[in-house]
């Protein structure tokens, strides 16, 4: 059973807390909230996040500075970040916020579908990659297994690679599915991600062929996958 993703919901007013929850609710995913920048990246130390939603104006540690932090981080950096903001200083504001590193930059008030579809964006990548590092880690089992077993003659890695084949082909037929959906919006930052994962996507199915029967390549070594 494919877990829920998490989304976090930075802002310190409770009222826009729940205004985004509201909106974001029906995506049907866990909501975590963090009412400060220090909250949210207590928060990001022990769980994992598909996307971060994160006020700019507040006391103490703003939007900015909270994400300097997170993009420092190994274990964060990667998390798309969308800040919202209630004030518009035109575009040197609007760079800072991209040049902090986060991937999209929406005004109060927005727009509550277009903000719902672009957070469902990133979640069904976030999806794809975890349903992805789950096959290479599968994949990686079964050459363990291959290694220890010696050539035994045991038919079982041949059973077991069809199983990997035919999830790796669903993960496979979601993306281009996600891919087609995504050209249509033109939203750049989510069309490189989902590039990125067709690479790997890519990598990891050559890595499986390669360890059919007959191909010849039952030593081959697999790409660690990222």
């Amino acid at each position: 059973m494919v877990q829920k993703a998490k989304i976090l919901l930075v802002d310190d007013r409770p009222e826009n807390l729940l205004a985004l929850e509201a909106i974001l609710s029906a995506l049907d995913q866990t909501l975590v909230r963090a009412s400060s920048g220090e909250e949210a990246l207590k928060a990001l130390l022990t769980d994992d996040f598909a996307v971060i939603l994160l006020d700019v104006q507040m006391p103490g540690m703003d939007g900015f500075e909270t994400a300097a932090h997170i993009k420092r981080r190994e274990r964060t950096r990667d998390i798309p970040i969308i800040f919202l903001t209630a004030i518009n200083h035109g575009p040197h504001h609007t760079f800072r916020g991209y040049a902090a590193g986060a991937v999209d930059y929406i005004s109060k008030p927005f727009d509550p579908w277009v903000l719902r579809a672009k957070v469902s964006v990133f979640v069904e990548l976030y999806m794809k990659n975890c349903q992805l590092r789950e096959q290479a880690a599968l994949l990686r089992l079964q050459l363990e297994q291959g290694a220890r077993a010696g050539g035994n003659g045991s038919k079982e890695p041949v059973g077991l690679l069809a199983e990997l084949s035919a999830r790796l082909a669903a993960v496979e037929e979601q993306a281009e599915a996600l891919s087609k959906q995504l050209d249509e919006s033109a939203d750049a930052a989510a069309v490189a991600t989902a590039a990125h994962l067709e690479r790997k996507l890519t990598g990891l199915r050559r890595a499986l062929d390669a360890l059919e029967p007959g191909t010849g390549g039952g030593d081959k070594k697999i790409p660690p996958q990222e």
